[in-house]
This record gives structure tokens, C-alpha cells and sequence, in this order.
């Protein structure tokens, strides 16, 4: 009887793990950074679709582990910078991200501190990278 439940847990573990890795593989996005310090000093979003541009955030070392050469010509790359900030406590995100037949729709979340946040008085500037397994045209909102 213990050999029989042995084995079927074995059965059920390895049924959910493969599951698991099919519904990640169909991911429409991917966050290859989130940072809080090291964006640019103004405010904004840049869509790379060349490979001659993808090519650049190779020379960043959070990103240059995390792109393979499909990835540059298969898909898209976007910078999302919140520009220069006086405290601690922000950063920039993605609310969703949304697929039509001609484009793919991402939605910007900016989070910012509570009025009443005790933040570190510095200047930061954050910004984050995503990789959209897509080359459709890019629509930012």
C-alpha cells in the first residue's frame, strides 16, 4: 500500500510540474530589471526593435545574462524610466499587458510614496526593462 501512495504522489508531483513550465513559456512579457537607482534624468519610455539597438542593453550587466540572440531577433525590448525622483519609494512597473492582432498594448504603473512615508532623502532614478516575446508594433499608455 505505501509503494502504491509512493507512487502516486511521484505521478501527481511530476504532472504539476509540467503544467508549470508549459504556462510560463506562453508569457507575453517578461521583467528582465526593476530598479530603483540608475535610470535616466528625465521621464521616459523606449521601445528598441532593431537588433543593432537590443544589441546595447547587452553592455548592461543586470541584463547581458538574461538576452540570448533569439530573444533579440524574436523580440521587442522596452525601457520604461521614471526620470530623476527626491526621495526613496518610487519606482515604475507594468499595470497589464494586453495583445491584439496588430499590436501589443502596455500599461504603465507609476508608484510613488505615501505622503505620510518615512523615505530616504536621496535622488533616485528608477527605471525598468522589460521583454515582450512579440514583434508587433508597441502601443505605451
Amino acid at each position: 500500500m505505501k509503494k502504491v501512495i509512493s507512487v502516486l504522489t511521484v505521478f501527481v508531483l511530476i504532472s504539476c510540474g509540467a503544467k508549470k513550465g508549459s504556462e510560463s513559456s506562453t508569457a507575453l512579457y517578461e521583467v528582465l530589471t526593476e530598479q530603483t537607482d540608475g535610470g535616466g534624468n528625465i521621464r521616459f519610455f523606449e521601445i528598441l526593435t532593431e537588433p543593432n539597438e537590443i544589441l546595447m542593453l547587452q553592455n548592461d550587466p543586470l541584463l547581458k545574462d538574461k538576452m540570448k540572440q533569439d530573444d533579440i531577433n524574436n523580440s521587442n525590448y522596452v525601457i520604461l524610466n521614471m526620470g530623476e525622483k527626491n526621495t526613496g519609494g518610487y519606482s515604475i512597473g507594468v499595470e497589464k499587458v494586453e495583445e491584439t492582432d496588430k499590436n501589443i498594448i502596455i500599461t504603465v504603473k507609476e508608484n510613488t510614496p505615501a505622503q505620510d512615508a518615512m523615505v530616504m532623502q536621496v535622488i533616485t532614478y528608477p527605471y525598468t526593462v522589460l521583454k515582450i516575446h512579440s514583434k508587433k508594433e508597441i502601443i505605451i499608455k
